[in-house]
């Protein structure tokens, strides 16, 4: 098994609709500019509310991701 070294970025994904979506949002977006992409932990979830109702999912997520490799 190959040794890595990873790094972690911390994001804050946002769904009006599901946790998952916004965590997914997170994921999507990060893989715009990042690439190997590996794992994530859920830091944080949070919620806002109007009229006593969700209206917006907030959740922090850490990415890691592999550096390259060039030697």
């Amino acid at each position: 098994m190959a040794e890595h070294v990873y790094k972690k970025i911390e994001l804050v994904g946002t769904s009006g609709t599901s946790i998952e979506e916004a965590v997914n949002s997170a994921v999507t977006k990060a893989g715009q500019t990042v690439h190997n992409l590996r794992w994530l932990e859920v830091a944080e979830i949070r919620a806002a509310l109007d009229g006593g109702k969700v209206s917006q999912w907030q959740v922090t997520v850490r990415i890691g991701f592999t550096l390259d490799d060039h030697g």
